[in-house]
């Protein structure tokens, strides 16, 4: 049976959406489309009058890859929060600009890396990836500040408690935007 070129065409094109949607090749097409939106899409800086200030800091937090991490410490300091997950595409495609980001501001800023995954799921993923990010599950309840309902979702809090920064979706984080925030955030008192 010989087929019509506009059945090969159909074919081929059924078989390329297959190969597409339903092989793990489907996970890194998301990656790549999520580190294309976040060359567009920048994180929001807040307009002073509109920031929140978290009414806590009442947040254990139980170290993956790091040691245990009371929120009560991060009081005073700038702080980046950010929740995630191995099997979120949006998630991992900005991961790299995190450790680009944590690697030069590790010292001034305090980096939260939230997931519900367990343990030796993120272990195996950071390790395979080359990342030092200090990832935590929660062991009490999150300060309501921070209910989220998807991910990525990342906060940038200054030393006074202000949500300077509150973004859902992937960005690139290691952006001179970004920077210049937190060189602003860690030299203000």
């Amino acid at each position: 049976m010989k087929l019509s070129k506009s059945q090969r065409s159909n074919l081929m094109f059924f078989g390329i959406f297959a190969l597409i949607f339903f092989t793990p090749l489907r996970g890194y097409i998301q990656v790549f489309v999520s580190q294309i939106k976040m060359s567009v899409f920048s994180p929001l800086i807040e307009n002073v009058e509109d920031r929140v200030v978290l009414n806590t800091y009442d947040w254990k937090l139980r170290g993956i890859n790091t040691n245990d991490f009371d929120f009560k410490d991060a009081k005073g300091k700038v702080i980046l929060i950010n929740f995630w997950a191995t099997w979120c595409p949006p998630c991992r495609a900005e991961m790299l600009s995190f450790q680009k980001l944590y690697i030069d501001y590790k010292d001034d800023v305090v980096f939260l890396f939230l997931t519900n995954e367990e343990s030796h799921i993120v272990k195996k993923y950071l390790d395979k990836k080359g990342f030092d990010l200090p990832s935590y599950n929660q062991y009490s309840n999150t300060p309501q500040e921070f209910q989220v309902s998807s991910i990525p979702a990342t906060y940038i809090i200054d030393k006074k408690g202000s949500i300077v920064v509150d973004k859902v979706g992937p960005a690139d984080w290691d952006s001179d935007k970004i920077r210049d925030l937190l060189n602003e955030l860690v030299l203000q008192n």
